[in-house]
């Protein structure tokens, strides 16, 4: 998977050219795992697996880094992992990365350091992208920079327009949307360590569900 522009992204996805639904089938298949077993250790339903083995739907980086290590591998499994920006970024020369066919582009603003807790992203999301919902430890929050989104929290949709801002408990069961006709560009930050920058001891990884 190339970049969608700006700097260039670590090459360490393991087909560039896939679409993510495939590569994670062909991952599980290896494994030989069923989709109850991942979707399971992953905390997503069957039926959602299938939809994104099958590239109908597009998970967002926080379900994606769950599948991934329900598969025993780190995000960047699946896509190019963007290097850690300095302190100071510039406009056009930023990690920037694409999910497969996914309709929503990743701008990493983010430095890490010792002692970081954020992660921080501009979001493109183009009209009729639909989020799946999830919950996890932690928080998040959303600057709409220019566009329409629309926000899920426990049930309750709500509708952000450019200016508004959003900030929540990352443990509510959340997801986001364009139903938009225009897309959507956002400032995301939340503290999930999507890339595992921040962790202690990468050295093992995560480990696979053993099959019973």
């Amino acid at each position: 998977m190339g970049s969608a522009g700006g700097a260039d992204l670590d090459a360490s996805a393991e087909d560039n050219d896939a679409w993510i639904g495939g590569m994670i089938r062909a991952r599980r298949q290896k494994l030989d795992l069923t989709l109850q077993e991942v979707s399971e250790a992953a905390g997503i339903s069957t039926g959602y697996l299938s939809l994104i083995e099958r590239d109908k739907s597009t998970p967002t980086l926080t379900t994606l880094s769950r599948i991934a290590a329900a598969l025993g591998v780190g995000i960047e499994h699946f896509v190019g992992k963007p290097q850690p920006a300095d302190c100071i970024t510039r406009a056009g020369n930023r990690p920037q990365f694409l999910m497969g066919s996914a309709q929503v582009r990743y701008e990493r603003l983010g430095a890490v350091f010792p002692g970081s807790e954020l992660s921080c992203f501009v979001l493109d999301i183009d009209p009729g992208y639909v989020s799946d919902e999830v919950s996890h430890p932690g928080e998040e929050t959303f600057y709409i920079l220019s566009g329409q989104l629309q926000l899920t929290l426990d049930g309750e949709r709500m509708a952000l327009n450019a200016g508004d801002s959003a900030h929540y408990d990352s443990t509510r069961l959340h997801g986001w949307s364009n139903p938009y006709d225009d897309p959507a560009r956002v400032l995301w930050t939340g503290t999930i360590d999507l890339f595992g920058d921040r962790a202690e001891d990468q050295s093992n990884g995560p480990s696979a569900p053993a099959r019973a």
